[in-house]
């Protein structure tokens, strides 16, 4: 298939600021663009017209956004921010906030350059559009071995990619940080695709400053190998951290300008951040040491031809709602309750494990310091069992994976933590070879 055109001036563009960006896109990604002409130019030249028949909205006789009272009467928005369609790139003054916001929340960023978020139907989309613009079939995506399952949906059913996994923890309960170099040098120089998620989901394990700081290093010395790295951070339960000497901020911050050969790709947003799950609003920001206003501008333009292309444009109500949340008065005394709600839970699952010795004969608990979850690794019983037995004799419901238990405290009551885990420690009890 040949490349458009438009396509062709933005690659052109990315190349001339940082090939190495360049040669990360996959031939997707080459192709991909947000069309200047057509439709949406003609729209735009339309703008201003005393008569404007271009939109593909209706409008009211006096130009307002065509709208149902019984749906409209709910929301306190002004229609113009609920009903019409949004720019597929993003609100322009939410993009514009959400770009300040990942300086105050990532101070390590500094003044370092980077692009302005691009808006997408929350993380899930985020990952999708990063596969259509990273992943070539049969590409490796290196990744620690606890990851979330629905990446094998995004990546390998949609893309055709391999996720590359390597042992999460080293002994000791620190990241493998020498897993991940061993990784990085399979195959020798070239294109390598990474992906993070911290706060992790399933663990509940971010890594400490330390071992950012390593895990920093690791990439570089990849880079300085000759390989070309796009790293693709998954933000999702950021600022979740419960734990002094845990690093706190994105790993985009240390990653965002540390290499010409190094993009790195924050993917986040307010779904977790904000506690908004049904909103779908996230956002696609990138960082690179080489870059320039017009490579990241040709970039933002190829993230907004894949939200075209997929979904036309993120939740417009979604980002009005945020906006207007990001500008209120109480919004950062509301969010550090919900914190400190999720905090208490996370604190009272160290007392419970600390207080029973005994619940170690059948499980042990993983690292875990942040996020939504916790998992404990079952020492004799499989944990489909467990969950069956937790279902039918306890009135528990946890997800199981492999020899590993997942538990949600983010949704677990304060006082229920308690029966939570001594109905782990009866079922594993109950179930196991020898009980």
């Amino acid at each position: 298939m040949a490349i458009n055109p438009q396509a062709v001036e933005l690659n052109e563009v990315i190349e001339q600021a940082n090939p190495h960006a360049l040669a990360l896109l996959s031939e997707k990604g080459k192709g991909i663009f947000f069309p200047k002409k057509g439709i949406l130019a003609q729209t735009a030249d339309a703008r201003r017209c005393g008569i404007n028949a271009t939109i593909g909205a209706a409008l009211e006789d006096n130009g307002s956004p065509m709208c149902l009272r019984s749906i409209a009467d709910n929301v306190r928005l002004d229609p113009k921010d609920v009903f019409p369609y949004a720019p597929s790139y993003g609100k322009p003054e939410m993009r514009r906030q959400w770009h300040s916001m990942i300086y105050a929340k990532n101070p390590s960023l500094g003044n370092a350059p980077i692009s302005t978020p691009v808006a997408t139907n929350a993380l899930t989309h985020g990952l999708s559009v990063c596969g259509y613009l990273f992943c070539d079939p049969g590409d490796r995506v290196i990744i620690p071995d606890m990851f979330w399952g629905n990446y094998r949906l995004i990546l390998e059913n949609a893309y055709s990619a391999r996720l590359d996994a390597f042992p999460t923890f080293a002994g000791g309960g620190s990241f493998n940080v020498t897993g991940l170099k061993d990784k990085l040098a399979e195959g020798g120089p070239g294109k390598k695709i990474v992906l993070f998620n911290s706060p992790n989901n399933p663990t509940g394990y971010t890594p400490t400053v330390s071992e950012a700081g390593a895990i920093r290093d690791a990439l570089v010395e990849a880079a300085d190998a000759g390989n070309d790295i796009v790293v693709l951070i998954d933000d999702a339960y950021f600022g979740l951290v419960y734990e002094d000497g845990v690093f706190s901020e994105s790993m985009f911050a240390l990653l965002a300008g540390a290499h010409e050969r190094i993009l790195a790709v924050k993917l986040d947003g307010a779904t977790k951040e904000d506690y908004v799950w049904g909103l779908r609003v996230g956002f696609i920001t990138m960082g690179c040491r080489r870059s320039s206003p017009e490579m990241y501008a040709s970039l933002e333009a190829k993230l907004a031809g894949c939200v075209r292309g997929g979904i036309s444009n993120a939740s417009h109500v979604g980002q009005s709602l945020l906006l207007a949340a990001y500008t209120n008065e109480n919004y950062a005394a509301e969010k550090k309750e919900k914190f400190e709600t999720l905090k208490r839970r996370y604190s009272r699952i160290r007392e419970i494990l600390a207080a029973h010795p005994e619940y170690g004969d059948a499980y042990e608990a993983l690292p875990f310091n942040s996020g939504y979850f916790m998992c404990v690794r079952l020492k004799k019983a499989a944990a489909e069992a467990v969950r069956q037995r937790l279902l039918s004799e306890y009135s528990i419901g946890i997800i199981a994976v492999g020899d590993v238990i997942r538990v949600a405290f983010s949704s677990t009551p304060l006082d229920k933590l308690e029966e939570l885990y001594a109905g782990i420690y009866g079922a594993a009890k109950d179930v196991a070879p020898d009980a």
